[in-house]
């Protein structure tokens, strides 16, 4: 991968730089973040790594600014800021994750690879829908029949995944490992909880239902 690291702390960055690049990543790296905003809308970069906290543009800014100009390359946060509501506010920014510091270099490793398995979006393909469900990936918006849905993190990223694979059936096991990166069953409820309420702001308000339970197998969305 082709990765921009946008860090001021030089410790942190080279620490980074000299584990990626050992990994066989390729990495620039810049410290200020009105620098990495024209740097990074060229859209040549396969990831982006990100501070919050940096001169010029914090990092927020700089992720919302890329969204709102078409911009979809993949951004990870990698930040000491790690309060659920920093995290829900970087993720809304259009940021893809979120790794708090300190943290492990195997882990952001592992991310970058989760970000790189996912399917590649073309800037044709930041809208996606479903019958009269359109959900516009910059702008973090979701909308049905023109009427606005206000949805949390986890929902938004489940709905994304059902989009994305339109017409297929996911498993329970399929979208513990494509939404929750969860590569073992933690023998809960959590993926039946979430449909039941994505289906609650997404389905019930309105005639038709989009997600559909295929029985014995898992789920669907349909136009």
């Amino acid at each position: 991968m082709q990765i921009l690291l946008v860090e001021d702390d030089a410790t942190i960055a080279d620490y980074v730089i000299d584990g990626l690049r050992r990994e066989g990543h390729g990495v620039d790296h810049l410290s200020d973040g009105r620098d990495a905003l024209a740097q990074a809308a060229r859209g040549e970069y396969d990831a982006l790594v990100v501070d919050r906290m940096l001169p010029g543009l914090d990092g927020l800014s700089l992720i919302k600014a890329l969204r709102a100009a078409r911009v979809v390359t993949p951004a990870i946060f990698l930040t000491a800021m790690g309060g659920v509501d920093d995290r829900i506010e970087g993720l809304r920014a259009g940021g893809d994750d979120y790794l708090v510091k300190p943290f492990a270099l195997g882990e952001l490793s592992a991310r970058l690879d989760a970000l790189a398995r996912r399917p590649a979006l073309r800037q044709d393909e930041s809208v996606l829908q479903a019958g009269d469900l359109t959900m516009d990936l910059i702008r973090r918006r979701v909308t049905r029949a023109g009427q606005e849905i206000e949805l949390l993190p986890r929902e938004f990223a489940l709905l994304e995944h059902l989009l994305r694979r339109k017409g297929r059936v996911q498993t329970r096991t399929m979208l513990l490992e494509g939404v929750w990166d969860l590569h073992f069953d933690p023998q809960t409820n959590v993926v039946e909880t979430h449909i039941s309420r994505l289906r609650a702001k997404v389905d019930k308000p309105f005639a038709t239902e989009l997600i559909r339970t295929v029985r014995g197998a898992g789920y669907r969305i349909d136009d």
